[in-house]
């Protein structure tokens, strides 16, 4: 059963999104997100610059794509096993979720991934490494759900915000 479909964002966008842009992989040569075998429930998401992530810090990773799926659907976003468990890092909200209106934010629906190094040591993760998993999982309405008109606008942390957080949040980031 097809349900969702992998694309890149804009060029503009994936640049503006790089931290660190020297030495990234051109937009086009990110590979979608795809299984590793026929059994997998997982796509890998491949990290598309060297980052290195000290100890005790976040780093966010654009990872070039966003994803359209179709309603009752959803993206979970989690760290490959192998690579949680070589290097301890972990997603620094625990769980990546990306809605299906996601895609059609402001930001392109750009999937970026906020890896935490909780160790005493720096990781490393190499151009080209697959670093993260996306796992589609079917979800359900409560029955008191009701008609929802908002129309999703920005990214990370967007919905249920009040005016005042929205505010807030800009004139800290000026």
């Amino acid at each position: 059963m097809t349900m969702a479909r992998f694309s890149r964002v804009s060029e503009a966008r994936y640049r503006m999104d790089l931290q660190e842009p020297e030495g990234a992989l051109p937009l086009a040569e990110i590979p979608m997100p795809r299984r590793g075998t026929a059994g997998s429930a997982g796509y890998d998401f491949t990290c598309p610059v060297e980052t290195v992530i000290p100890a005790g810090e976040t780093r966010m990773i654009p990872t070039g794509i966003r994803c359209e799926m179709e309603a009752g659907w959803v993206l979970l976003i989690l760290p490959r096993s192998s690579f949680g468990i070589r290097h301890g890092v972990r997603l620094a909200n625990t769980t990546g979720v990306i809605d299906g209106d996601y895609a059609y934010a402001d930001n392109e629906g750009h999937i970026q991934v906020p890896l935490r190094n909780p160790s005493d040591h720096e990781v490393v993760i190499g151009k080209g490494e697959r670093f993260c998993q996306g796992v589609f999982v079917p979800f359900g309405t409560a029955e008191e759900d009701g008609e929802i008109l908002e129309k999703r606008t920005g990214g990370f942390g967007s919905t249920g915000k009040n005016q005042y957080q929205v505010q807030q949040e800009g004139a800290c980031s000026e």
